[in-house]
């Protein structure tokens, strides 16, 4: 029954069935967060727990490869009007952190499931050891706030009145989870209508027929998309800032294996399972859709007309070793975990761009800082948590133009919520929001610019947590000839006295008339600065977008104080300009940092540490990096001196049987 314009046809229905899905959570969603950030998910579910529709206009984008099955198979007994749930990381690996909350809805016809609708929504807080849940100085996930493992939540149509009773007398803003709960049901039951008006167009046997052929087709779009880039092994690393509060670097590194219609992304040699709340939880599932979300992002670009599903994970095998920062074991906190996302997003995209260095654009930012507030509104003397805005950057140059200003790429479906909203729900005044100047990596097509934010508070004692703070150490990379981009900041009362630099701290403290400024990362430039037309500079200084200065010292582009071109001057300066090396380009800080920290050195480092129990690993880590900094130790034989040192010290540490 299913050709290709009768599947189009049902892919079609699927789409806007999620997207009537979205719509209701966000016109019903109580939470800044949800209904103006758009931070959840809605999707389609086929029987056997593969997602199978979602929208692309509303909502989160990293979610159309997850699969629900072993969520779903740990509740028994669905019965028409149930509602699951579950936001435990470590139970179905559906929720990757207690703020996001998990929903399905079984959609029964004559008795038999032949769906399911689901989603999730970011809760403001769930409780636990901070403001918002979220820290990456949580060790953990006990302190990430309250837990629950796959159950029903609804019965039959009713509440579980003892569930919600327990949930709200664990956090902070009660009345916003329930209300986002809520909401969120509201969207399965459209979701329930939109499947059986489909059974009933097509019938149940084509229905459940259709379905499986969307997820076979989106397969084979993919192994199309890998078919065209040439075989072969693409390796690349990058680095989270920090990996705790120690704030030694994270390392994520990849070996892209492309044979034919099939890819291997094997993560050997990243970081151990950190004491930190940055571990990602995969559960070890080959194809879980958070280590895969860099990949949608690639394939879409290949492919603007794929279909997002399940299918697309079918071609992928990823190896990520039990106990390391992209497969922890309970009770590791991942709170951070998209912190560390974004990072294994730089990575994918790293490699890609060796496979297809013409088709693929430079770094993004890679930081989307989420911000949030509890203060006091003085005007009511009630307790307010709110999530204030990302902190978004800019997105990496582009083939065919400059990145994306302030909407980096990866992270593009956090929208903004209106200042004037803000600051009638959140007790806080805006002084800046906008795009930081510079920010951007210089290209022939220069990278998007970064979001800059500054407000003031008026209440003692108001915290703040900005989690996902990165990118003020390693630069988003340029690529072919292109820059890296300028650094993200966060500094609580800018340009006086009493200036304080955060780095990356992600929790704060403010007094009243405190001021907090934080900036994104920009996105990486693409091709040679000196290939960029001289008008186009000039206009960017004109725009504000890049000074006068930057314009010389980077693009060689000189300025008259009219903000002409001076033609001759910039002939000789560009002449001047050194000449681009290698594909990537990384920036003083990393370069810097990989003189002592040389890939051997690394790679001698975790092969040194995935030999220990998991317990030993990142202790073994911080004190072979204490003997390392400040030293002029390096590479493979610096690292095995500091290890010596450390088994010496620490007799109790088990000695790796490794040469």
């Amino acid at each position: 029954m299913f050709d290709r314009a009768n599947l189009q046809v049902l892919a079609n229905h699927a789409r806007a069935a999620a997207e009537n899905m979205a719509h209701t959570l966000h016109r019903t969603a109580h939470s800044a967060f949800v209904k103006e950030t758009q931070d959840f998910t809605v999707m389609l579910i086929d029987r056997k727990g593969r997602t199978f529709g979602v929208p692309v206009e509303l909502g989160a984008t990293w979610y159309p490869g997850l699969t629900y099955t072993r969520a779903i198979d740990m509740v028994s007994d669905y019965r028409p009007g149930d509602v699951a749930f579950t936001n435990d990381p470590y139970s179905g690996y559906v929720a990757t952190h207690a703020p996001d909350t998990h929903l399905w809805k079984p959609v029964f016809v004559d008795g038999e499931i032949v769906a399911y609708t689901g989603g999730h929504i970011h809760n403001t807080d769930m409780g636990g050891a901070v403001a918002a849940s979220l820290s990456r100085a949580l060790t953990e996930i006990h302190q990430e706030g309250i837990r629950f493992p796959p159950m029903k939540l609804v019965n039959e149509g009713v509440f579980d009145e003892q569930i919600l009773r327990i949930m709200t007398t664990n956090v902070r803003k009660p009345d916003l989870n329930v209300g986002d709960i809520k909401a969120l049901v509201g969207a399965l039951n459209t979701g329930e209508r939109k499947i059986l008006q489909m059974v009933k167009k097509f019938g149940k046997e084509a229905f459940l027929e259709g379905v499986d052929a969307l997820l076979d087709h989106a397969e084979a779009q993919a192994r199309a998309v890998l078919s065209e880039i040439p075989d072969g092994t693409y390796n690349f690393a990058d680095y989270a800032d920090e990996d705790s509060t120690e704030a030694n670097p994270c390392r994520l590194k990849l070996s892209l294996t492309i044979r034919g219609e099939e890819a291997v992304l094997d993560f050997t040699g990243s970081d151990p399972q950190l004491a930190s709340s940055l571990n990602v939880p995969s559960g070890g599932d080959p194809r879980h859709t958070i280590l895969l979300v860099g990949v949608y992002y690639v394939l879409y670009t290949l492919n603007p007309q794929i279909l997002l599903n399940t299918g697309l994970t079918r071609p992928f095998t990823c190896i990520t070793p039990e106990g390391t920062v992209l497969n922890p074991v309970y009770p590791a906190a991942v709170g951070m975990r998209s912190l560390t996302c974004a990072r294994l997003r730089s990575v994918i995209f790293g490699a890609f761009s060796q496979a297809v260095p013409a088709r693929l654009p430079a770094a993004p930012a890679g930081n989307n800082c989420i911000v949030n507030v509890m203060t006091t509104d003085e005007r009511t003397n009630r307790t307010v948590i709110a999530a204030v805005n990302p902190v978004v950057g800019g997105g990496g140059g582009m083939p065919h133009r400059d990145g994306t200003n302030g909407s980096g790429a990866d992270a593009a479906y956090l929208k903004n919520t209106p200042i004037e909203i803000t600051e009638t729900e959140t007790p806080v005044e805006f002084l800046r929001y906008g795009l930081a100047r510079d920010s951007g990596g210089a290209g022939r097509w220069r990278g998007g610019l970064a979001t800059e934010m500054a407000f003031r508070v008026f209440a003692p004692d108001s915290r703040i947590t900005a989690r996902n703070r990165d990118r003020s150490f390693f630069r988003p990379w340029g690529v072919l000839g292109g820059h890296a981009a300028g650094l993200s900041d966060m500094v609580v009362n800018p340009g006086t006295e009493g200036e304080r630099r955060l780095g990356n701290i992600d929790t704060a403290v403010l007094q009243p008339g405190d001021v907090l400024m934080i900036r994104s990362a920009g996105g990486g430039g693409r091709g040679n600065p000196a290939e960029r037309e001289a008008w186009r500079v000039a206009e960017d200084v004109a725009r504000g977008y890049v000074s006068k200065e930057a314009a010389a010292a980077e693009y060689g582009v000189v300025l008259s104080d009219a903000g002409e071109v001076d033609e001759i001057a910039t002939e000789a300066a560009r002449a001047a300009l050194p000449a681009p090396e290698g594909h990537f380009h990384f920036g003083p800080e990393r370069t810097g940092y990989e003189a002592q920290w040389t890939p051997e050195a690394y790679d001698r480092l975790t092969a040194l540490l995935s030999a220990l129990p998991i317990h030993w690993r990142f202790f073994a880590k911080t004190e072979i990096f204490r003997r390392m900094k400040g030293t002029e130790r390096t590479g493979r034989a610096g690292v095995d001196t500091a290890f010596a040192e450390v088994c010496a010290r620490f007799p109790e540490l088990p000695r790796p049987a490794i040469a």
